[in-house]
Formats: C-alpha cells, sequence, structure tokens
C-alpha cells in the first residue's frame, strides 16, 4: 500500500498533478485492495471526485459488492446526491453483512427528506439486525427528537447511556437535557446538564444549562452559568440578553443595563438588545437614555412593533403628542397589523384639539376595538365633546354591554338621551 500512502502525502503536499498521475495508474493497473484503500482514503481527505471514479471503478468487477457500495452512497452523499445514493445503498442484499450500515445510512436520508415514518421503519429493521449496535439506538433518539416525540426520543437515549456518554462526538447527556428542556420540562433538564457538563464542558451545554435554569426560575445559577460561559467566550453572543434578564429578575438593574451594553459592543445590529436596554434604563430612571435605546432598536427595525407600542407609553407618560404622531408615521407597521397605533393617534390627535384628525383614528380604530372597554370609553367621550351625541350614546349602550352595573354609564348614557329629547 505503499503508492496509496505516497498519493495522500503528495495530496497533503499541494503536489495534486505528480498525485492525479499516481492515482491514474492505480486506477487502471492497481490491485482491487489497493484500490480500495486509495477509495477510502480520498474520500476521507475530501477528493470526491477521484474516490467515486475508482469506487465505480471496483464495482464494475465486483458489482453486488456491499462494502463498496456502501463506500459510493458515502462519498454521494459527501457530494450532495442524495437520490444516487439512495438508489446505490438499495442494491445491497439482506443478506450482505453491510445491509445493516446501508440501512441507517438510508435511515439518515430518508429523515433529512422528511419522510420520518420511513426513516423509523429502516432504524426498526437496523435494529433487529443489529440488537446490541447503540449507534441505531442514537439514531433513533435523534428521529424521535426531531419529530418532538419525547418519550420514544428518551428511552432511545437512555439504551446509548447504559453503553456510552458520546456518539459520534455528541454527549448523550447534553443531547437529553436539551431535549428536556425545548419540552419545556426544565428541573429534568437541569439534572441532565449536570451531567452533561460533569463528563465535557461544551459552551453550547453551557448556555443550555444556564438558559434552563433561567426558564425554571433560578435566576442565580443562571447568571453563574451565564458568566462562566462568558469567560470561556465572550463573544457569544446570545447569552448577553438572557444573563441580562437573570440579573432583572435578581433586581441587580445596573449589572442588567451594563450587561446588555457589553452585548451591544459585540452585536450592535442586534435590536433585541437595544430594546432590553431601553426597558432597563427606564427602570432605572434613565430616561432620555432609554429613549435613545429605544430608537437605536427601530432604526435597525422599524417593524419592530413592541417597540413602537412601548416608546409610545413613554411619549404619553411624558405628553409628548406630537412625538406619538411623528413615530406612527416613520414605523413600517401596518395598521391591520397592530390596530393599537390607531388607537394612539386618535387620543394624540384628541389631545392635540386636531379633532377631524382624531375622528378619523378612533373611526378607523373602532372596527379592532369595538369590543375593549376603554377605547369605547375613550371613543365615547371624544363624541360628547365633539357633540356627536347621537354616535356616543351607541358608544354607550356598548358599554353597558361590557359593563351593565357601571353607574357612570348609566348617567351619562341618560344625559344623552334627555338631551336628545
Amino acid at each position: 500500500m505503499e503508492r496509496v500512502n505516497k498519493i495522500i502525502n503528495m495530496l497533503e503536499n499541494g503536489q495534486h498533478e505528480k498525485a492525479l498521475n499516481e492515482y491514474n495508474v492505480i486506477l487502471k493497473s492497481g490491485m482491487p485492495d489497493e484500490k480500495f484503500l486509495l477509495g477510502e482514503q480520498l474520500f476521507h481527505f475530501g477528493f470526491l471526485d477521484e474516490a467515486k471514479a475508482i469506487t465505480e471503478n471496483l464495482l464494475d468487477i465486483f458489482p453486488e459488492e456491499g462494502e463498496l457500495l456502501v463506500l459510493l452512497g458515502e462519498i454521494l452523499v459527501e457530494a450532495g446526491e442524495e437520490e444516487a445514493a439512495m438508489l446505490v445503498l438499495e442494491r445491497i442484499s439482506e443478506q450482505d453483512e453491510n445491509f445493516g450500515q446501508s440501512l441507517l445510512l438510508l435511515a439518515d436520508l430518508y429523515q433529512v427528506q422528511g419522510l420520518y415514518e420511513v426513516s423509523e421503519r429502516k432504524l426498526l429493521k437496523a435494529k433487529d439486525l443489529l440488537p446490541d449496535e447503540v449507534i441505531i439506538d442514537f439514531a433513533l433518539g435523534e428521529l424521535y427528537s426531531e419529530q418532538g416525540e419525547v418519550a420514544l426520543a428518551m428511552n432511545a437515549y437512555e439504551k446509548v447511556l447504559k453503553e456510552e456518554q458520546e456518539i459520534a462526538g455528541v454527549n448523550i447527556n447534553g443531547q437529553m437535557a436539551d431535549l428536556l428542556s425545548s419540552s419545556g420540562m426544565f428541573e429534568e433538564a437541569l439534572d441532565y446538564y449536570d451531567k452533561a457538563i460533569g463528563e465535557k464542558l461544551e459552551i453550547n451545554i453551557l448556555f443550555g444549562y444556564a438558559f434552563t435554569a433561567l426558564q425554571a426560575g433560578y435566576s442565580r445559577t443562571a447568571i453563574e452559568k451565564f458568566k462562566e460561559l462568558k469567560e470561556l467566550d465572550p463573544e457569544y453572543h446570545s447569552l448577553y440578553l438572557h444573563l441580562a434578564l437573570a440579573y432583572e429578575r435578581e433586581e441587580e438593574l445596573e449589572n442588567s443595563l451594563n450587561t446588555i451594553q457589553e452585548g451591544i459592543k459585540l452585536d450592535e445590529f442586534n435590536k433585541e438588545l437595544y430594546f432590553y436596554g431601553g426597558k432597563m434604563a427606564i427602570k432605572l430612571a434613565k430616561v432620555e437614555e432609554g429613549e435613545q435605546y429605544f430608537r437605536e432598536s427601530l432604526a435597525l427595525d422599524p417593524g419592530y412593533t413592541e417597540v413602537g407600542l412601548t416608546l409610545n407609553k413613554l411619549f404619553f407618560h411624558q405628553e409628548r403628542y406630537e412625538d406619538v404622531i411623528e413615530l406612527i408615521s416613520q414605523l413600517d407597521i401596518k395598521e391591520d397589523e397592530e390596530p393599537q397605533f390607531l388607537w394612539d393617534a386618535a387620543l394624540s390627535y384628541h389631545r392635540l384639539e386636531k379633532f377631524s384628525y382624531a375622528l378619523d383614528k378612533y373611526e378607523s380604530a373602532y372596527t379592532f376595538f369595538k369590543d375593549n372597554e376603554a377605547f369605547l370609553h375613550d371613543y365615547g367621550n371624544f363624541l360628547i365633546e365633539e357633540g356627536k351625541n347621537d354616535r356616543a350614546a351607541e358608544i354607550f349602550k356598548q358599554l353597558l354591554i361590557e359593563d351593565p352595573t357601571n353607574i357612570d354609564y348609566m348617567d351619562t348614557l341618560e344625559r344623552l338621551t334627555d338631551s336628545k329629547d
């Protein structure tokens, strides 16, 4: 096998032309075992075209050889030729010792295509053939996990854990933890995160641990784990928003805002960081700073509804009605997507005594809020101020449907009715 090693050395040293010449010699006149080894090596080194050619050359001689068919199937999968790979793998006989491996590869291909039932059948058949192969239990766990079949996935992973803690570089306890966490079983997930971290410290598992602790209400644990993650990888952008939330829950508002500021330095186009920073600044009575954060968030996404609504609340609190109108005009949000902005505009025009504009907005908003008591109250009072008593009476009749025992509504409706008489 000296010639095979020589070719690989040439490829590693960038001597592609020389390697290709030697490759062609083996392709034409090499022994079958030499060709097979070269095909395997070329595949592992990523020379897919050459690996494919030499494997197909061998299959011309040994067309039913399962080991060759599996190798060609793997090459085709790596090359993105999934359908061709499936056709090759389906050629392997059930009597071939490589049949179980072909089933595993086929199951993975069917799973990628979303054909979960077919994938499951392939895996269960493989399990019947190879009952002690833990890799099949792992594959079943991955399949069931992707489908959201929590109990089945856990059962499969538990079988793996009896034999192995890690398969194909995957921490099985970590997989169990992520599965349980994504299913809302936070307490159970934390136990598996503990085991996973004890076996091997991985940043994604550590993030999952911290995030799950936060979801479970263990804010102090979440802070500790997020800080540990930040020390390991300060550029792990996702941690900053969640660490800030954990600090807020512990009433450490300055730490929360400082964390947001750290996150923004690393991820200056993250609209959620600016929004959350605005909320923390407001809580700390840093109103101008909070407004600036909100505006930065909207600059990144003019369609960010929640920020627009929050900023409007601030403007209403400060009686900045012109700013409410200006903000709404700048948002990239359609009225039917968030009709609250119609209501906000109506109130603002009302306060600014721009009554025709207010009436137009109230009438548009009514379509969306005709069962909302607070809106009807605002609209009804506006109509009274404008002397539109008939319409106001209709609105107060609706208010009494919402709250039949409200004395103020009764008195107002009675006055409106009397004035009509």
